[in-house]
C-alpha cells in the first residue's frame, strides 16, 4: 500500500494534483490483519508470533470496493454520520495495539507492578521514557492543531520539520536511550535478542 502511495504521490506532484494520505488505519489495519498469533497468552505477557497469512485478496477488494463507493454516493449519504465515525474510532483504536507510542502513553496511568515487561524499561529510566513520550505528543499535538487551522496548507512541512526535533534530541538524551526507545526494530525481536544475551550471561 505504502509503495503505491508513493508512487501516486510523486505522480500527483508532477501534475499539480491533491496528494494521497497515507492514513495510518489504512497502512495498519491490512498488515497487522495479516499476523497470525496464539490466542492465549499468560497476564502481561505478549503473545507469541506464528507466522504470516500470505494473501493479496483482502487489499485487492478493499481498493475495488472503494473505487465502487465512488458511483454509490447516492446511496452511502444516507449513512448517518455516527456510524461511520464510529467504524473509524474502532479501526483507529483496535490498530493502536503494538505501537510503542501508545504503550509508552499508557505507562503514565499505570503503577509500577502493573507495568508490562517491555524491553525498553529494561534499559532505560522510566523517567527519560516519559519525556520521550511527552515530547512527541507536543509534537502530536501540534501537528493537529495546524491541521485544523487555515495554515494547514503546511503541514507537509511541518512533517519535515520533525526531522529538525529528531535530531534535537540527539543532544536532550544519550544514544543507548534512544536506541532502545526509537528503533526501527520491533518489539519482540529485541525482546528475543535481549533474553538470548540474559541467558548467555
Amino acid at each position: 500500500d505504502l509503495f503505491w502511495v508513493g508512487i501516486l504521490m510523486a505522480v500527483c506532484s508532477f501534475m499539480g494534483l491533491p496528494w494521497y494520505v497515507a492514513a495510518t488505519v489504512i497502512s495498519i489495519a491490512p498488515i497487522d490483519s495479516l499476523k497470525m498469533e496464539t490466542e492465549t497468552s499468560a497476564p502481561g505477557e505478549q503473545p507469541q508470533f506464528l507466522g504470516v497469512r500470505e494473501q493479496r485478496v483482502t487489499g485487492i477488494i478493499v481498493f475495488v470496493l472503494t473505487g465502487i463507493s465512488v458511483f454509490l454516493a447516492p446511496i452511502l449519504k444516507y449513512i448517518p454520520m455516527p456510524v461511520l465515525y464510529g467504524v473509524f474510532l474502532y479501526m483507529g483504536v483496535a490498530s493502536l495495539n503494538g505501537i510503542q507510542f501508545w504503550e509508552r502513553c499508557k505507562l503514565f496511568l499505570m503503577p509500577a507492578k502493573h507495568q508490562p515487561d517491555y524491553v525498553f524499561l529494561r534499559h532505560v529510566p522510566l523517567r527519560r521514557i516519559h519525556l520521550f513520550t511527552l515530547v512527541q505528543i507536543v509534537c502530536l499535538a501540534v501537528l493537529w492543531i495546524l491541521k485544523s487551522t487555515v495554515a494547514a496548507i503546511i503541514f507537509p512541512v511541518m512533517i519535515l520539520a520533525l526531522i529538525l526535533v529528531r535530531r534535537l534530541l540527539d543532544f536532550v538524551f544519550s544514544q543507548h536511550d534512544l536506541a532502545w526507545i526509537d528503533n526501527i526494530i520491533p518489539e519482540k525481536e529485541k525482546k528475543k535478542e535481549d533474553d538470548k544475551k540474559k541467558k548467555k550471561k
